[in-house]
């Protein structure tokens, strides 16, 4: 890192003004078009920038991002030096972000010495860049070797530069068009080289006793089937079946059973009987003394529905999942981010026209949701659940949703969100019926919330108020509105039956020495001495599939 020459404009104003014009990095102009943010969390600084609105970030490691104001950014420089390097050696350089190393010299230099001339139609540049190269201590290079550290810088943009609208949370768009590498071929290094490793018969223990590594190395034997893998894949199958119920247990189940042999039998209903789940998970497998052939028509049947050979034809989630596994989060995070805001654009599109979103998009956002929160990125779970609510037509769906929102929202401190949320849920729990969508296919209508009450959904709800409660209760401007989602708490704790009533406020005891008054005059006082962390059980997934009633304990 490096900010040399960034000093040396701060302090004399000449070398300043050079670098404003012609080659158009402007100290005065380091206010951007609007608020940004990268999506990673860290710090920027605008130290910068130009006559068409763009301006020039510092990040925490020294590298240059630069915005445009047309919704696009790019690192353009692992340091300010570097970036001013290719800003003054290649004035024109926004006309070049399509040039790479492998366009070659001829056409590099080519393009180039075209742009400058034009440019020289209207200004100097050639004494110009020679004094600020002298000012600065910048080295003189090459259009190409220029190019070549430009090219190097943008390919740097993702996933650790993403640049993010900070009220929206939409992503801009990349500065250039060249190539990358996609999410998987990232997510499966680590994989293909312990498969490797496997191979050579080095690091079965060491790899398969570590969860996400075990789980790669599945992954990067799908993609690449041997004959010779057996052995391998018994031993990893084994120490799957220890995580209980997962995609790469049945991945392993599978990849043994595909070599069709009876001996594989035992071991494959060994793994099957672990638990319920992988009993549930791995149904309809042949059990010992089966035809070898019935075996390979079950893993060859399970394969052909569930994994495949491609890697580009497995899920988004597959890949944003392991690579969180392995600690690439921000590489999860972008793919993600890309994958909403392109959800988020149709249906900007989809309302515009009178259209309703399609189900293939609609599916992927309560999937996104959760792996935002695993993510801990609770602004862009938020994005996505106020893009799912509107969706959801049965009432149970809607009420599980609009949960999920209120509790997303209080997390991210948007208090007074958080209780408008309350307000339409609590709507819809006395009106459940109101809807059209509310009938099934026969035109019964849809009675599901009608025992809310005895429900763990209806724990959820009342558990959810109080703590919306508790943490607006310091918000001065939303005393009323603490006082009357107190209140409602109350009626709805009220509500409960006998034995989930019970088991709210012995959960709300253990948050707090203020007993919670049941009845409809609670104060909020109540709700402010209410456990901030009795919401809704936070860890739960409320589930937005409509499900029978199920009566708490007794």
């Amino acid at each position: 890192m490096s900010d040399h020459a960034l000093r040396l404009l701060r302090e004399q104003s000449h070398l300043a003004e050079l670098a404003a014009f012609p080659f158009n990095f402007d100290l005065a102009r380091a206010d951007h078009v609007e608020d940004v943010r990268l999506a990673s969390g860290g710090p920027l600084e605008a130290v910068a920038g130009d006559d068409t609105g763009g301006t020039y970030f510092v990040c925490e490691d020294g590298s240059v991002l630069y915005a445009d104001s047309e919704g696009s950014a790019g690192i353009i420089g692992n340091s300010v030096d570097e970036a001013l390097e290719v800003l003054v050696g290649l004035p024109g350089w926004h006309d070049h972000l399509g040039l790479g190393p492998a366009d070659g010299e001829e056409k590099i230099r080519a393009a180039v010495a075209e742009t400058e001339e034009e440019m020289r139609e209207y200004h100097g540049i050639d004494d110009e860049r020679t004094e600020l190269r002298a000012g600065l201590g910048l080295p003189e290079r090459s259009p190409v070797e220029l190019i070549g550290l430009l090219h190097a810088a943008l390919l740097r943009t993702e996933p650790d530069f993403l640049l993010l609208n900070a009220q929206e949370g939409g992503a801009h768009g990349l500065l250039d068009h060249h190539p990358r590498p996609p999410l998987w071929e990232s997510v499966l290094v680590r994989g293909r080289a312990d498969l490797a490793r496997l191979r050579e018969g080095s690091a079965w223990d060491e790899v398969a006793g570590d969860r996400a590594r075990r789980a790669l190395a599945l992954r990067a034997a799908q993609f690449d089937r041997r004959e010779g893998d057996l052995p391998l894949l018994r031993h990893l199958l084994r120490h799957e079946a220890e995580a209980s119920m997962t995609d790469e247990l049945r991945l392993a189940a599978v990849l043994v059973g595909l070599h069709g042999l009876a001996e594989d039998l035992p071991l494959l209903y060994e793994v099957r009987e672990t638990d319920f789940d992988t009993w549930c998970g791995l149904g309809g497998m042949p059990e010992p003394g089966a035809d070898p052939a019935e075996l390979r028509r079950w893993a060859s049947g399970l394969d052909d529905s569930h994994f495949g050979t491609d890697p580009a034809d497995e899920p988004l989630f597959t890949w944003t999942g392991l690579a969180r596994e392995q600690g690439l989060v921000e590489l999860a995070r972008a793919a993600l981010i890309r994958r909403l805001d392109d959800i988020d654009f149709r249906a900007y599109c989809d309302a515009r026209d009178g259209k309703a979103m399609e189900r293939r998009h609609a599916c992927q956002l309560s999937p996104l949701v959760h792996e935002f929160q695993q993510l801990g990125d609770t602004f862009q779970a938020l994005r996505a659940q106020r893009l799912y609510v509107p969706l959801q037509t049965k009432a149970w769906d809607r009420v599980s949703a609009l949960l999920r929102l209120a509790r997303l929202e209080r997390e991210e401190g948007r208090f007074g969100a958080a209780i408008r949320t309350l307000t339409s849920l609590r709507d819809a729990l006395a009106e459940p019926d109101g809807n059209d969508g509310d009938s099934d296919s026969d035109g019964n209508s849809n009675s599901s919330l009608e025992h809310w009450w005895r429900t763990n959904l209806g724990a959820y709800i009342v558990e959810e108020h109080y703590a919306v409660a508790r943490a607006a209760a310091s918000d001065t401007a939303l005393t009323d509105e603490v006082r009357a989602v107190t209140v409602a708490a109350g009626e709805l704790l009220a509500r409960l039956s006998g034995t989930a009533r019970a088991n709210v406020e012995r959960s709300l005891a253990g948050t707090t020495d203020i007993h919670t008054d049941t009845g409809a005059n609670t104060g909020a006082n109540a709700g402010a001495n209410t456990g901030a962390n009795a919401g809704a059980n936070a860890d739960a997934d409320v589930s937005a599939e409509r499900t029978s009633p199920r009566p708490s304990a007794g």
